[in-house]
């Protein structure tokens, strides 16, 4: 591999200066996006010469445009039910905001573009494979069944995208992936980017990729310093409080449960104590994840209750708060829920909420996290908000 400098502070080039045809950058110039971020900059020209690319970099860095103008430039058109790129992701929801941002590259382009995932009925995809899809954004699962069907065909695929794959492989797809690799096209263009690139993924790497450019950004020490961290210790009847408290004193945030039932029953309990709030988890039809995020993002809503499946699915501007309300299950899952706030370089708080059930293994985090308790303070059993419940009393009065 061709490695690239790990320096996050090198200079941005223009996005004119990359290799563009014109309309493209046209385009990107009318939104406002005429500088590159680094790690487009580092890996678009090696992308548009056709070569396989490796990239890590933090949420928010700028990944999506990093392989969605080279795929837009580069996608041959497709026959029916034989798509010529091939993204896979996660989530459904970032199969949609990938899409999204692919549709306003393509603009009056004829490239055709459509998403591929499970909790929607098979119709609509169906026709659009019929009418034949250039790019395809998709989930595995979904798509391995389309092709179990005899639905789609990946023998014409020669550009394949492997975006957020740590996410992937955490969630267990990798083997799937795996299988979908192997019916592309031999002498395809891989682009996969990643947060992290250990284990599974750099097998992947080595499997599934030649000689690639490998591009590493690491994140913005300026942007890190923006985002408070605190574990707050709290008695586990506290945690509900505690939760609408902070959810009244930032004015939205992001609260993580382990599980689809907490989720629904954090969201019930804080509805209970006056905050609004709304569920999103894999148990959800893709109609009701999508209200749901509608609604936090126009504000109705002003606590989304979540599972891990939004922590790489949902990029909302001015979060201003992520509740850890159970606690992460380890270092990469805390990473990633947390970057739902403090994102391009804006001020974010992020606070676990620590019971003495959870005391040993928040120890164990924080060390895999380089963030050590102090030794002076030993945690207190309940730091239960003084007169929160007299102030949930008085949401549910008004």
């Amino acid at each position: 591999m061709t490695p690239v400098r790990t320096d996050p502070n090198i200079p941005t080039a223009a996005i004119a200066e990359l290799g563009l045809r014109a309309e493209l950058t046209e385009s990107l110039a009318a939104r406002g996006i005429t500088t590159a971020f680094d790690i487009q900059a580092r890996t678009i020209p090696a992308a548009l010469a056709g070569r396989d690319v490796c990239g890590k970099a933090p949420t928010g860095s700028g990944k999506t445009l990093a392989f969605g103008i080279p795929v837009v430039e580069r996608v041959q058109r497709a026959r029916p039910k034989h798509p010529r790129a091939l993204i896979l992701t996660p989530t459904r929801e970032l199969a949609a905001q990938i899409a999204g941002e692919l549709q306003l590259l393509i603009g009056n382009h004829r490239t055709s573009v459509a998403t591929f995932y499970g909790g929607v009925g098979f119709g609509p995809q169906l026709a659009a494979l019929r009418r034949g899809v250039d790019i395809a954004v998709a989930c595995p699962g979904r798509l391995a069944d389309l092709i179990r069907r005899g639905d789609a065909s990946l023998s014409d695929v020669d550009i394949v995208v492997l975006d957020e794959a740590d996410r992937m492989a955490d969630m267990g797809f990798l083997p799937e992936v795996r299988r979908l690799l192997n019916q592309v096209r031999p002498d395809r263009q891989t682009l996969l980017f990643s947060a992290t690139l250990d284990g599974a993924i750099n097998v992947l790497v080595r499997d599934y990729q030649r000689d690639p450019l490998r591009a590493e950004v690491a994140p913005d020490p300026k942007v890190v310093d923006r985002t408070t961290h605190t574990f707050l210790p709290v008695r586990r009847d506290a945690r509900v409080a505690t939760a609408a408290d902070l959810v009244a004193k930032h004015g939205s945030a992001v609260v993580f449960c382990r599980t689809k039932r907490g989720a629904d029953r954090v969201a019930r309990q804080l509805g209970n104590a006056g905050v609004a709030a709304v569920a999103i988890h894999g148990g959800r039809s893709q109609g009701q994840r999508d209200r749901a995020l509608a609604s936090f993002a126009r504000g109705t809503a002003q606590a989304l209750v979540a599972t891990d499946v939004a922590a790489r699915g949902i990029h909302i501007d001015d979060v201003q708060c992520v509740v850890h309300f159970d606690i992460a299950g380890d270092h990469k899952d805390y990473v990633h829920r947390s970057g739902r706030t403090g994102r391009a370089g804006a001020p974010g708080t992020v606070v676990s909420l620590v019971t003495d059930e959870d005391a040993a293994a928040v120890r164990s985090l924080r060390q895999a996290l380089g963030m050590e308790a102090p030794a002076s303070r030993a945690p207190r059993k309940t730091t239960k908000p003084r007169n929160s419940s007299r102030r949930a009393q008085g949401r549910r009065r008004r």
